[in-house]
């Protein structure tokens, strides 16, 4: 298992496990990577983890399928390009 990605996947399957969303729940890692970065690049670097939340957060609250994360993730991410545009 030297696969990040890899790594990565099996991580998101058994902690969807974990959270009784079944193992096959889909989960866009990438994307989830992209908002983290973002936020802790633009923002400051404990603003990744609290992003990530947040959306999801938001996400579990608009139905919690795929199009729910995107669409919160596209909401915080003009949010960072808005904020690293203004500072």
């Amino acid at each position: 298992m030297t696969d990040d990605s890899m790594t990565l996947e099996q991580w998101a399957r058994r902690v969807a496990e974990a959270l009784d969303l079944g193992a096959d729940y889909p989960v866009d890692i990438e994307l989830a990577l992209d908002v983290a970065r973002d936020a802790a690049h633009a923002v400051m670097r404990p603003a990744a983890p609290l992003t990530t939340l947040l959306v999801g957060i938001a996400a579990g609250r608009a139905g919690g399928d795929a199009e729910a994360v995107r669409r919160a993730s596209a909401a915080v991410t003009a949010l960072i390009a808005e904020t690293s545009q203004a500072g």
